[in-house]
């Protein structure tokens, strides 16, 4: 058995545990009183179109070869089966949010607002971002915003042309700032982008304030059908992405197959804590294809509810 199976095995002798009840929206910190039980139904998504979220004067025209260039997006001959693994992948996230009462939150936030993080560098975690957005986007129900939030590496907003374009931390510094002037519609319907911004030396303590949920919150009012993918740092690299892992009703770690130590999936798991909802992505597995060949590329996927620790 591999590392990474291992890790997924813990995740899923933790997901057999009962799931404490999530606490009502008002109640943010980590650590409150829990609520009576509910009774779970399944919440339809808001009816009607889907609305452009920002300005459609200053679309921003994604270029999939220039993406693929850049490790971004999968080769031509791989994109099929990618895109098959993110549909998979992206069940349980919307399921999560269909499950959940409209205004309703975990002890950390809404379950519309996902983070991806990884433990370490160079596990995948941005491509995974790029791709489940994609993936999102072609949702008739749901509109997504890709928001970069890796301070130190803002590969998405580089490789998109938006390094000297205002955001994420524009509207943190400046809360008179409209939330709406610094997110960016693209050539894909339904997918939105909001740069990483112009940073300080004060980052961590930006995203720390309580700007940072409110942000979030002011993100997820723009459309009642939006999901908010935050493509943060790796988790153990900066301070950064401990905090971020505070804020969010859910959480994707990317787990790099035969190279993420089981040491460093545990640890990370440790910070993110209990208040959000965790799903593993296992990158970079070999695995057969339907011709029976392998899927040279290696990306694959595991998602399995954390549950309790």
């Amino acid at each position: 058995m591999s590392i990474v199976e291992r890790a997924l095995k813990k995740l899923q002798q933790g997901a057999s545990r009962p799931r404490p009840t999530s606490p009502p929206a008002d109640v943010p910190a980590r650590g409150a009183p829990a609520t009576a039980p509910t009774s779970r139904r399944v919440v339809a998504p808001p009816s009607g179109p889907r609305v452009t979220i920002g300005d459609r004067a200053r679309t921003i025209t994604l270029d999939f070869d220039a993406l693929r260039r850049v490790g971004l997006l999968p080769p031509e001959h791989q994109q099929r089966e990618l895109s098959h693994q993110y549909r998979t992948l992206k069940r349980p996230l919307i399921k999560h949010i269909q499950d959940v009462a409209p205004g309703a939150a975990t002890a950390t936030g809404s379950p519309r607002s996902v983070m991806v993080t990884s433990a370490l560098p160079g596990e995948g975690k941005t491509f995974t971002s790029m791709n489940l957005a994609l993936s999102l986007a072609l949702e008739k129900d749901y509109s997504v915003i890709l928001v970069d939030g890796d301070a130190p590496k803002p590969h998405i907003s580089h490789t998109l042309g938006l390094g000297s374009e205002p955001g994420l931390f524009d509207v943190l510094a400046d809360p008179h700032r409209p939330i709406e002037s610094v997110v960016l519609p693209t050539s894909i319907v339904g997918l939105s982008v909001l740069p990483v911004g112009h940073r300080s030396d004060t980052a961590t303590e930006l995203l720390a304030s309580a700007r940072t949920r409110h942000v979030i919150a002011e993100l997820e009012a723009l459309d009642p059908r939006v999901i908010v993918l935050v493509d943060s740092p790796p988790i153990l690299l900066t301070s950064e992405a401990r905090v971020l892992a505070s804020l969010f009703g859910q959480v994707l770690l990317v787990v790099s197959a035969g190279k993420t130590p089981q040491q460093a999936v545990a640890h990370s798991l440790e910070i993110i804590g209990e208040g959000p909802r965790v799903g593993l992505v296992l990158n970079q597995a070999i695995h057969d294809t339907e011709t029976g060949g392998y899927y040279g590329y290696g990306y694959g996927y595991g998602y399995e509810d954390q549950g309790p620790k």
